[in-house]
């Protein structure tokens, strides 16, 4: 169990946390939710005892090992992968360490040998003899293969380290584990797989997310993020979204009657106070006046963006048509022969175990990046807006935010990009930010902006879920589920895949698997299955 007791956090003048109390429970896995900057990451910190509060204090059960998903991908550089894993139970991997130091004297004593003793107990205790099976378990459901294993951290890729930590983090069964965005960089076979393992997992969990999928399929509770506290549901974010819905409709219907009430009682006594035969009834009416409360209701720190994709006409009949399409990247061969022909109302969902499969087609199909052979076509009706899943390019110029978007057209002016940005929640001196203090998620919705001016109709997104968060991801999904035309993309986010997609086309090291079907239908499918093993 792990308590926060009091907890106050400010920055300046701005309140992060003020007096919040709250007990995670084991047996338990709780979605902390909360916009960008409402304090979700911080919190984690606090609780790790990585950072500490103005006020307040955490307490963790006497004995209880607690683990945190690290986000320095570089601190274990130097480390194998197998002992970057193991290195996730402190206690276990100083007992196997010096164990090992030991054994691999040329000349072994007396001491040496009462001590291998003593450590070999607590070796076992730790349950030390399954340690490298267990690593094992959860590389490879990690997607790690054991040829990655005896390797060092600097050698692996970015996202290939990130699993390798959250493996690290999983490993020994911790008592309280603390996971901030884990599901970052893994591909729908590994979320999948860590879904299932946190369902057994008979511990405490505390997890940020912004994938609402995966909220809905790990959690039992949630704990929001909003007014400067954090307040806890029963259940997972669906249900957290309808009761939190229901508890401000019913705050609104109480002020907005109470506040009838008293501009009733207001007119009255202002209409008779000074008329003798109606001057009782005007006294009664203002002591019942000053027992009314009309609470003033505090600001909540979500916003949505407004986000409209409007296609200046409709696709004619040819819109996009791919032949022969193959590429190399570094050696492996990403793309293999690949046709394709889009129709008029797809919204094709590109998935691959291999990322760098979905992003080279959509660089291709932009004209970013040429294939070895083959060729494709777009149809002379179509105008098509891209959104690149790495957008640094785009914000090379230091520039502010008015002027960055005053780059593309309709070149409107200084008005008019004011409130477009306004409506992208960049408000008042919001709008005159520079682009190199931008973050991951403020640049995510100008590149959004940026494609809503191009009225295009065809939009390709390369995970463009990344760095939002939910009240964003939100408005981006319901806008594209009510596009009219078509839409090629890709991403991780199931729920985001799953409420647009009405195609699917899976990019495998054998070919690729067409199909036009919903994704939780093309997950289930058992052809589709079949013929996935056999890629």
């Amino acid at each position: 169990m792990i308590n926060a007791t009091n907890i106050c956090l400010a920055y300046g003048k701005r309140t992060i946390f003020k007096n919040v109390n709250i007990k995670f429970t084991p047996g338990k896995c709780y979605g902390l939710i909360g916009a960008n900057g409402a304090g979700k990451s911080t919190f984690l910190k606090i609780l790790a005892g990585n950072s500490e509060p103005d006020k307040g204090e955490v307490s963790i059960g006497k004995g209880l090992r607690l683990a945190v998903l690290s986000q320095d991908q570089f601190a274990f550089d130097e480390e194998t992968v197998f002992n970057t894993v193991i290195m996730g139970h402190k206690q276990l991997y100083t007992v196997m360490a010096e164990r090992d130091a030991i054994y691999a004297k040329e000349e072994f004593t007396e001491a040496d040998g009462v001590r291998s003793g003593e450590l070999e107990t607590e070796f076992a205790e730790m349950n030390g003899y399954d340690a490298e099976s267990e690593a094992a378990i959860l590389l490879n459901g990690l997607g790690i293969p054991e040829a990655l294993r005896q390797k060092k951290m600097k050698e692996l890729e970015g996202g290939e380290k990130v699993r390798v930590l959250l493996a690290q983090a999983l490993f020994g069964n911790p008592d309280i584990l603390l996971l901030d965005e884990p599901t970052n960089h893994l591909d729908l076979n590994s979320i999948q797989w860590l879904e299932e393992f946190l369902g057994r997992f008979q511990n405490t969990v505390i997890v940020v997310s912004h994938d609402r999928h995966f909220l809905n399929q790990v959690c039992t509770h949630i704990s929001d993020i909003d007014f400067g506290t954090i307040r806890t549901y029963v259940g997972n974010y669906d249900f957290w979204y309808e009761a939190s819905q229901l508890v401000l409709k019913q705050k609104q219907d109480a002020n907005r009657k109470a506040s009838d009430k008293a501009t009733e009682l207001k007119d009255f006594i202002a209409r008779f106070s000074s008329n003798a035969s109606k001057a009782k009834q005007a006294t009664s009416r203002k002591k019942l006046l000053d027992k009314l409360n009309v609470e003033e209701l505090p600001i909540s720190s979500r916003r949505y963006p407004f986000i409209l994709f409007k296609p200046e006409r409709p696709c004619g009949d040819i819109i996009l048509e791919v032949k022969g399409l193959s590429k190399t990247i570094d050696g492996v061969r990403v793309l293999d022969n690949f046709d394709l022909t889009v129709k008029k109302g797809d919204k094709i969902a590109f998935v691959s175990r291999n990322s760098v499969a979905k992003t080279t087609l959509l660089k291709i199909l932009t004209g970013e990046l040429k294939p070895d052979s083959g060729s494709f076509r777009w149809g002379i009706t179509i105008t098509h807006s891209y959104f690149p899943k790495e957008n640094s390019a785009y914000f090379s110029k230091d520039l502010n935010l008015i002027d960055w978007l005053c780059q593309y057209p309709p070149h409107e002016g200084e008005s008019f990009a004011r409130g477009f940005l306004g409506r992208m929640l960049f408000s008042g001196d919001e709008a005159t930010k520079m682009t190199n203090v931008l973050s991951g998620g403020e640049k995510v919705r100008c590149m959004l902006s940026r494609m809503m001016l191009t009225n295009a109709n065809v939009l390709l997104l390369d995970e463009p879920t990344n760095h939002l968060d939910l009240e964003s991801i939100t408005a981006l999904n319901n806008s594209l589920i009510n596009f009219s035309e078509v839409i090629l993309f890709a991403s991780h986010d199931h729920k985001f895949v799953s409420t647009l997609a009405n195609r699917i086309v899976e990019l495998t090291s054998s070919g690729s698997i067409d199909r036009v079907m919903g994704f939780d239908e093309y997950l289930e499918n058992d052809a589709v299955n079949a013929l996935r093993e056999q890629s």
